[in-house]
């Protein structure tokens, strides 16, 4: 069996991938249409063109003046649901999806179309396709604490039906600690909490996320190679990284995908997981990002095999569900084998 076709049926869990950042060139422009939006370009193609960053600034302006195009419940449901029937083709069986809020309310877009819209669209492709999936509010380092206060007590008639809190955004400037109270309360709810951190900052973020913000999650991640002793905690601690390798790429994060420290990490033993980030903008899916790491890291089957049993390892779902997928990835590992031989 060809590689593409291993990692094709493979099934997997991904974990780190924005709404916001999967708006297909042709829906984006559908929308613009739709809601009477004025952009700055007139055709898929010069959209898609538009799509080369020098850093994470550079993406993230464009991102933002993305948002604008999003104002309808329906505009959130499409979008979600058009990731969700692209993660199923994928043999994604659980996602786990960002959402940011604050970049929405502050247009004057009201809380209730936003998590109604998406919410809906997560119930629809559970029932119509099986996929299930989770929703994460995360919220923008760049905007303050307080501020992050007010979005938590608006999503308080949501809040059954969420898996957790986060933080994203421009990294440089907005260190963890910026937020310790925000995550404390997140925690005191029940709350799972995971932060972006070591993806443009330093290992020190990455401490502050462990230490001070008591994440059960890392998204990114990467700078911990700076620090072999923050790499040895991770190891023992299983802490999940959600790596994003081609976002890396795109982003000028790495070098190339061979200088990516994935394998590493993965040898090290940490609980590392491959995931898309913000796919329609850095051109990959879940299952490109993973050809594109064997291609880059020779991870062969078995570790390709690893990192989709440490994307369940990782989840947040129920013990149950979580079994089943494993079992699921060993059977189509042994499939895969058999194969092999005859």
């Amino acid at each position: 069996m060809h590689v593409s076709d291993f990692v094709a049926g493979l099934p997997k869990a991904e974990l780190h991938m924005h709404i916001e950042g999967s708006i297909e060139p042709e829906r984006f422009i559908e929308l613009a249409r739709r809601n009477g939006v004025a952009i700055r370009w007139q055709s898929v193609e010069e959209l898609r063109a538009a799509y080369h960053f020098e850093n994470l600034q550079d993406f993230l302006d464009l991102y933002y003046d993305g948002c604008r195009v999003l104002q309808t419940a329906q505009d959130f449901h499409d979008v979600t649901r058009d990731y969700l029937r692209r993660a199923h083709a994928d043999r994604v069986l659980h996602a786990e999806l960002f959402l940011g809020p604050q970049g929405h309310t502050s247009r004057g877009v009201p809380i209730a179309s936003v998590m109604e819209g998406v919410l809906g669209a997560m119930e629809a492709a559970r029932d119509e396709d099986g996929i299930t999936s989770g929703l994460i509010p995360v919220v923008q380092r760049h905007r303050s604490e307080e501020e992050s206060l007010v979005m938590l007590d608006a999503l308080q008639p949501w809040h059954g039906r969420l898996l957790g809190f986060g933080l994203g955004g421009a990294e440089v400037g907005n260190p963890p600690a910026k937020f310790a109270e925000f995550f404390r309360r997140c925690r005191a709810l029940g709350f799972k909490v995971v932060a972006h951190a070591g993806e443009e900052g330093p290992a020190a973020y990455v401490r502050e996320a462990l230490d001070l913000l008591r994440v059960d999650r890392l998204d990114h991640g990467n700078a911990c190679v700076d620090d072999p002793a923050l790499v040895a905690a991770l190891a023992d601690s299983r802490i999940p990284l959600t790596l994003c390798p081609l976002s890396n790429l795109k982003l000028q994060v790495v070098d190339s995908l061979a200088a990516h420290p994935l394998k590493r990490l993965l040898q090290a033993g940490l609980c590392v997981t491959v995931n898309s980030d913000d796919p329609s903008y850095f051109g990959g899916y879940v299952n490109d990002n993973y050809r594109a790491c064997d291609e880059a890291l020779d991870l062969g089957r078995e570790g390709l095999a690893q990192l989709a049993r440490n994307s369940f390892e990782a989840a947040f779902m129920p013990d149950a569900q979580r079994r089943a997928a494993l079992a699921a990835v060993d059977d189509w590992v042994a499939r895969a084998s058999r194969r092999a031989v005859h």
